[in-house]
């Protein structure tokens, strides 16, 4: 893990936030090639379930909404985390996260409050900080961060950044049904950004207070639907997803939440897991099916009727299927499961073996040498064409020798280094070098770019 996070600082994936003022605490900035991988996750996500579906619509709501939102979905009352203080040190701590790293998760999901304080006595739960073992009592804190609209700071104008995107879908069913007449069943698709006053975020851009999901929320009429079947197709749909990102299939594995580990409104929730160097860890929820307590919910708290009228005349609130993925996790998972070392000649080599379609940077261009005009002038040229043909980022990189700029393209992923040499002045080629086998290949410039496009692809 240390390994991928000097990598991805050095090499401008992902930098600390604020970090001339000395950073604040697990925010990260993506760089000029973590911004170019994040967006081509994004891509691919946004391809499988919206462009290549029929029954998938997009949506990009308001982060901010109107507060009764959070009241309905139960967030206000109910989304928050069991925090304790150690009366020796005043550390903050989450219960469960402690008992968790001790009895394992399976022994802390669903429990009470009142459950956690048992087991932190009896487990002789100590401060990670003091080594104490002097607890404050168990309290929720509430996850949402609290802003203010407007120009007074009262009760009034009291509104959050949404803690998750879903939401914003369901709020919108009832437009998108009246403009579009979208037959069921269907689904909304959308990408934005959420926000979680996390306790104890870390692991990197695992855990973060400000973060990025990509939401579907799949709704159905359950009395002419087989919710069994379609909770395995979405199923399907996520691992099928997860496969075009490149991740390695032994890092993964599919888990079904035990009924103490359901919230209140699922009937069932199936993982996509990651083994992670600090172990395995939720990738994405595959599919989780929510009822139709959201639909309901708002419909109660709004006035409005969210129900769908079938064939027959009858009236019914849609259920609905929830797969949901995070970009900055996904990204992680793929900078590690991509990350590779092997020895060349003597020397360490990094790469990054991203697939093409996820790599952020699809191709660079070199002269041999930076010093003989004819050769820049040609990489030029070439370079210029190659950026207008090719789909993603092409980059030129004149500087230092050619090993060393191989070398620094390796360890950003780029799958092909094109090199114009002397010789390429004389028959019109150039030098094509593969980044996992180091293979280099001379190739015509007039086929540059089918050759290319068909590598890419």
């Amino acid at each position: 893990m240390d390994k991928v996070v000097a990598l991805a600082k050095r090499r401008g994936f992902v930098f600390p936030g604020s970090s001339i003022y000395g950073g604040l605490a697990n925010s990260w900035d993506y760089g000029p090639i973590g911004v170019e991988l994040k967006n081509n996750v994004k891509k691919i996500w946004w391809h499988h379930y919206v462009h290549l579906r029929d029954d998938m619509v997009g949506l990009d709501a308001a982060i901010l909404m109107h507060p009764k939102i959070w009241e309905a979905s139960g967030h206000v009352a109910a989304f928050g985390d069991p925090l304790m203080d150690c009366r020796s040190c005043k550390m903050r701590w989450r219960a469960d996260k402690l008992l968790e790293e001790k009895i394992g998760v399976e022994k802390v999901a669903g429990k009470s409050f009142s459950d956690l304080s048992r087991l932190i006595k009896e487990e002789k739960i100590k401060c990670p900080n003091c080594g104490k073992n002097d607890f404050t009592k168990i309290r929720n804190f509430n996850l949402m961060f609290k802003t203010f609209q407007g120009v007074t700071e009262d009760s009034e104008s009291l509104i959050y950044l949404r803690p998750e995107t879903a939401q914003g879908i369901f709020v919108n069913f009832k437009n998108i049904m009246d403009v579009y007449r979208k037959k069921l069943p269907f689904g909304i698709a959308q990408i934005g950004k959420a926000f979680r006053n996390e306790i104890t975020p870390g692991n990197f851009i695992f855990r973060t207070r400000e973060f990025e999901q990509m939401e579907i929320e799949y709704f159905f009429n359950p009395e002419k639907s087989d919710w069994k079947k379609l909770y395995e197709e979405l199923k399907k749909e996520s691992w099928a997803f997860i496969g075009k990102l490149g991740i390695k299939k032994d890092n993964l594995r599919l888990r079904d939440h035990e009924k103490d580990e359901l919230s209140h409104y699922s009937k069932g929730t199936t993982d996509i897991e990651y083994k992670f160097p600090f172990g395995w860890g939720e990738l994405c929820a595959a599919v989780a099916y929510r009822t139709d307590y959201d639909l309901n919910q708002h419909e109660k708290f709004s006035g409005v009727d969210l129900k769908v009228q079938d064939e027959s005349g009858e009236k019914y609130t849609p259920h609905v299927m929830e797969p949901s993925f995070g970009a900055d996790r996904l990204t992680l998972t793929v900078l590690i499961d991509a990350y590779s070392e092997e020895e060349v000649k003597g020397q360490k080599r990094v790469f990054m073996k991203f697939l093409p379609r996820v790599a952020p940077v699809k191709v660079a261009v070199f002269p041999l040498l930076a010093n003989k005009e004819n050769l820049v002038k040609k990489a030029k040229d070439l370079y210029k064409t190659l950026k207008q043909e090719i789909n993603g980022l092409v980059v030129f990189d004149d500087r230092g020798n050619i090993g060393k700029r191989y070398f620094a393209q390796d360890e950003i992923g780029t799958p092909f280094c094109i090199t114009v040499d002397f010789q390429s002045l004389e028959d019109e080629a150039v030098t094509v070098r593969d980044r996992d086998t180091t293979k280099q290949d001379r190739i015509k410039i007039k086929d540059l770019t089918s050759y290319l496009q068909e590598k890419l692809s």
